[in-house]
């Protein structure tokens, strides 16, 4: 969390989030200590002036949402900030600059109703333009599907609330309009999201569960990757929490619980922790860590890595409030094929080296 300070009378405290560069969820936080010599103002005037290219409507939202928070307490859009209030707003992720247009490509809609969307996004696939990826992303096909499903509706198109890597695959929720996409960034400002993901790692852990729990951050070196850090003032802290599904010996099958959602963090996390994912080329994983020096067993991992060939990773489920129905709604999601495929190779493998564990003795 980056913090600056504004002087004048009495300072100003200021706190946000750049979800752009550090996380996989897309809101904004800001937190501001009103001045002591502040005069009485509507709050969405006050924080108009304070935030940058903040539209009322997105401040309106936010406060109709619950997003806006006084000393602690949820306030009415009408409210007048007072000196020394404290106000904490999370305001829904802005449009990006990028110039989107509609693409007819695919995508497998779980489920749609007038405020949201949730998709199982297929693994190679860019969640939205930039970074030399402008064409054939989610966001493209998304506006397409919305625009052809909404004809003359010139607001028919995606909010996104978050997003997950490229060559990550699964379950993705998109808010269609952006009072849902506030409330539900709400929801992943509080951690309130649950997620869960499968991801297949080297090595057999010690341990039937456990929590990772290290602040991750770019790597000074390299900064299309993240790095973990011990010091409390580099990164941001991030908690995953694991389970282990299956033992194939030299890999593991995991389901990992998100309490945070920072940019590769099960990616890292494991790799911190000495279980690369299985072929995680940014991370360690696409090279044999463990297993036999036998030529059959060299060729079994190269197979595997062919059909798999990105990080064994799938965002498995989901589980959020309804941001206007007011029920908890759930979403699950099947393999998709690559993975499926490869844990049923493992299983195969290992199954057969029991047989002759046990034939050999």
């Amino acid at each position: 969390m980056h913090k600056n300070t504004i002087s004048g009378d009495a300072a100003i405290a200021i706190e946000k989030s750049d979800v752009q560069e550090e996380s996989g969820e897309l809101f904004e936080h800001f937190r501001f200590v009103v001045d002591k010599k502040q005069s009485q103002l509507r709050i969405d005037k006050y924080l108009m002036a304070k935030i940058e290219h903040a539209s009322r409507n997105r401040i309106q939202n936010s406060a109709h949402a619950g997003n806006i928070l006084v000393n602690d307490v949820v306030i009415k859009p009408n409210y007048k900030v007072k000196p020394l209030d404290i106000i904490s707003i999370v305001l829904a992720y802005p449009p990006r600059d990028t110039e989107v247009y509609p693409e007819n490509i695919p995508i497998a809609v779980v489920y749609e109703d007038r405020d949201i969307m949730v998709v199982n996004k297929p693994p190679g696939m860019v969640v939205h333009p930039g970074h030399g990826n402008f064409t054939g992303t989610l966001q493209n096909a998304l506006l397409y599907h919305l625009q052809q499903n909404n004809p003359g509706d010139p607001d028919a198109k995606p909010y996104l609330v978050h997003r997950i890597d490229k060559d990550t695959s699964g379950i993705l929720l998109i808010a269609k309009n952006e009072l849902a996409q506030t409330k539900i960034a709400k929801q992943f400002f509080d951690h309130t999201i649950d997620r869960t993901y499968t991801a297949l790692v080297w090595g057999n852990l010690a341990n039937e569960e456990g929590t990772i729990d290290a602040n991750i951050g770019r790597d000074i070196r390299n900064r299309l990757v993240q790095a973990v850090y011990d010091e409390a003032d580099k990164g941001r802290r991030a908690v995953t929490h694991y389970k282990v599904l299956e033992r194939f010996g030299y890999v593991t099958l995991v389901e990992c619980r998100l309490e945070t959602g920072r940019t590769h963090q099960i990616r890292i996390h494991f790799k911190h922790i000495g279980h690369p994912l299985f072929n995680d080329e940014s991370y360690g994983g696409a090279e044999i860590l463990k297993g036999t020096t036998f030529t059959r067993y060299k060729q079994f991992v190269q197979n595997c890595f062919k059909l798999i060939p990105r990080q064994a990773l799938h965002a498995k489920s989901l589980g959020f409030m309804h941001p206007s129905e007011k029920k908890l709604i759930y979403f699950d999601s099947e393999y998709p094929d690559d993975l499926a495929m490869v844990i049923e190779k493992w299983r195969h493998y290992s199954a057969a080296r029991t047989v002759n564990s046990e034939n050999e003795k």
